[in-house]
């Protein structure tokens, strides 16, 4: 039997959601730690999208498999009590058995987070990225505009990233702000290492006005790397959740 789950945590201090051998602590590690467990016997997840040390989500979802018999909500209840305070299970399903997290996702969906004022906030500094200058978020979002649809994103592309293609399709890219707080919400078909986190590092320079709109499709069209802005801190960064046609 197969079944996915529904996993929300708060990345601050996990080292990414993969497996290390060093045995470090991972969320990976955790939730199968947890399902484990509830199986009484060792158990393997595959996820829909791997994220970063400090990156949090919103509704990763996972999948593994399993021959012993468990009520849904053994699962659920189960190996949320065998979890620590920064994971948990939100919802359980089980699926076909040629369902697979990662490579049946057709789009996933990201937001970053901005903390945009002259003072830090300690309540909110694991949880967004604080940028103590003025940003203007219309000429951000006009220069986000470049990046819709395909593209050849190489601009913004990790040094170890292993996808095999750079071309990628952004369905959509926007930024709003409330109060102090800024959002980036970007869906795409798959995403590049650091894609985003590369994206809002070049967005930030058209934000503070050390660069104008229309530079961003210079850097795009660019594919070089070194052309964009800086890699922006992980901690704003959430993987809000991913796209099925069949859950």
């Amino acid at each position: 039997m197969k079944f996915a789950l529904g996993v929300e945590y708060l990345g601050t201090d996990f080292h990414g959601w993969q497996l290390q051998k060093s045995g470090i602590r991972t969320v990976q590690q955790v939730v199968e730690e947890a399902i484990s467990s509830i199986a009484d016997h060792p158990v393997r997840v595959f996820c829909s999208g791997r994220t970063d040390a400090g990156v949090h989500a919103i509704e990763q979802v996972i999948h593994f498999e399993t021959e012993v018999k468990r009520e849904d909500n053994a699962w659920l209840f189960g190996g949320n009590v065998n979890l620590p305070y920064d994971v948990n299970f939100k919802w359980v399903k089980q699926v076909d058995d040629d369902f697979h997290a990662r490579f049946d996702a057709y789009a996933r969906q990201y937001h970053y987070k901005i903390h945009n004022t002259p003072v830090r906030s300690a309540l909110v500094a694991a949880q967004s990225l604080w940028e103590p200058r003025a940003l203007d978020v219309g000429a951000m979002n006009k220069a986000a505009e470049y990046l819709l649809g395909e593209h050849d994103f190489s601009a913004f592309r990790g040094s170890l990233c292993q996808a095999k293609s750079p071309i990628k399709t952004i369905e959509h890219i926007s930024l709003t702000q409330g109060g102090n707080e800024i959002l980036l919400d970007i869906k795409a078909n798959a995403f590049l290492h650091h894609m985003v986190r590369n994206i809002i590092g070049t967005l930030l320079k058209v934000g503070r006005g050390e660069r104008k709109v229309e530079w961003v499709k210079e850097v795009l069209d660019s594919k070089q790397r070194k052309q964009a802005g800086a890699t922006a801190e992980p901690q704003g960064l959430y993987f809000v959740k991913a796209f099925y046609k069949n859950l």
